[in-house]
């Protein structure tokens, strides 16, 4: 192990002082550390966006897919969308690959 710190600090130029090695290190450890940070507030607000999901909320699903919300399965986090007026058509989805709502108040405003 000293073998290695005096490989170390063997390795310094003159003028610099031996902390300065360790520079790097402590900003990958900060970058890291906001990155992760940033990662838990999109899961947070995700989560969130997903509690507050209901029935005739308009929905983009991370394939593209565009439907209103028909039902919703809690205990098997199932959701199942119409996804075209004319037909009918419904297709079930996990609600975790919902990535944007749209409320059922917002789209009746906009028809006005």
């Amino acid at each position: 192990m000293n073998f290695g710190l005096a490989l170390f600090a063997q390795a310094q130029p003159e003028g610099q002082p031996s902390w300065s090695g360790y520079v790097p290190f402590i900003l990958m450890g900060v970058v890291m550390f906001l990155f992760l940070r940033m990662m838990s507030k999109q899961k947070r607000e995700q989560q969130n966006l997903l509690s507050r999901l209901k029935k005739n909320d308009k929905v983009v699903t991370s394939g593209g897919i565009i439907g209103v919300v028909m039902a919703i399965k809690e205990g098997e986090d199932e959701v199942t969308l119409r996804v075209d007026d004319t037909s009918g058509t419904r297709i079930r989805v996990l609600k975790s690959s919902i990535v944007k709502v749209t409320p059922a108040e917002d789209e009746s405003s906009q028809a006005s």
